[in-house]
């Protein structure tokens, strides 16, 4: 398992689990990233922060630490 700021861009991947410890868990699930989800790196800043994803049909884009408590494979 990876976290999903570890993925390249424009690979697409699965999400297993959100880590417990996340403070932005429950948010992160309301909005559709959720284990069985597939999502695609869509884009990445310079820097790395932040990531864009693609799931179920929308954009979503997420800091560095959010996407580091999401686990894909």
């Amino acid at each position: 398992m990876k976290s999903l700021n570890e993925m390249p861009l424009g690979s697409k991947t699965t999400v297993v689990s959100i880590s417990k410890e996340a403070s932005v868990r429950r948010r992160l699930m309301d909005m559709g990233v959720v284990p069985g989800v597939e999502v695609e790196i869509k884009g990445k800043a310079p820097l790395g922060d932040p990531i864009e994803i693609l799931l179920r049909g929308y954009k979503l884009t997420l800091r560095k630490n959010e996407a580091s408590n999401i686990f894909v494979k």
